[in-house]
């Protein structure tokens, strides 16, 4: 029960994100921001058709009950409310159109889409506490996971900031607000490497910390070739952070697999 409950939530949530990212063209997302109706109808009718197949291609059966019906329905016109609502206080200029209410916005989609898998199948709780015993048994690997991921990652970028601050200060050709959004924008790339880089130790792929460094140093190669104190300043930064990242997935592979060895 408790494995059906999970395929169709994957089915549903699947149908959501082709119609959201997929099949929504950019006059679709146009007409809703103008509140066009049409463009909701629209979205609607493409969001229940997809449900609608991908659902069948899993369960045909599923699809031909009278309650799967009702609360695709129902999924589809709160889908279309969410939508609005985003749209309307964006456009009122009371949240921002940016990272934080998209991120909302999805959340609460993920959230509608739990409860209408939840409504369809209805899984006993006796299926359920199983899986609960699972995890119970396994929170202190999650624990140590979670632990190791916001120390590698936010924590030591700090620590590096700190430690590589005075390796580079401000010249005469350069104004001190360019130098932040510099150091800032190397903050914010540490967070995004070292979480690749532990992620795939973790993964026990090292060659990705390769394409990591490598994709970096592309990226930086303009800066690099220029007179000046940011070289040291990057690869000092670079190394001290691939190297936090991977002493923290060395960790995790010891306690996981009860080896360092990187090789499968």
């Amino acid at each position: 029960m408790v494995h059906s409950t999970y395929k169709l939530f994957l089915a549903l949530y699947l149908a959501h994100l082709l119609t959201d990212f997929v099949f929504q063209g950019d006059s679709v997302v146009a007409g809703k921001k103008q509140g066009n109706w049409r463009s909701y109808l629209w979205h609607g009718i493409i969001y229940y058709g997809t449900t609608l197949a991908v659902v069948t291609v899993m369960n045909p059966a599923l699809v031909r009950t009278r309650l799967f019906e009702c609360v695709v329905l129902a999924l589809c016109v709160v889908h279309l409310l969410l939508d609005w609502t985003k749209l309307t206080l964006a456009s009122a200029k009371w949240v921002s159109d940016g990272a934080k209410s998209f991120t909302a916005d999805q959340g609460l989609h993920l959230l509608t889409v739990v409860g209408a898998t939840l409504l369809i199948n209805r899984p006993s709780w006796q299926a359920v506490v199983p899986y609960l015993g699972r995890m119970r048994d396994a929170q202190d690997k999650i624990l140590l996971v979670a632990v190791i991921y916001v120390l590698v990652v936010f924590g030591s970028g700090y620590f590096i900031r700190y430690l590589t601050r005075p390796l580079w200060t401000t010249t005469s050709g350069e104004s001190r607000q360019h130098h932040d959004e510099v150091v800032n924008a190397g903050l914010y790339i540490g967070w995004l490497e070292r979480f690749l880089a532990l992620t795939a130790i973790f993964l026990q792929s090292p060659g990705t910390v390769g394409l990591i460094l490598a994709a970096k140093s592309i990226a930086r190669y303009p800066e690099l070739k220029s007179p000046g104190q940011f070289v040291e300043y990057f690869l000092i930064g670079t190394l001290l952070s691939i190297s936090i990242a991977i002493f923290g997935g060395v960790i995790l592979l010891k306690v996981f697999y009860g080896t360092a060895a990187l090789g499968k």
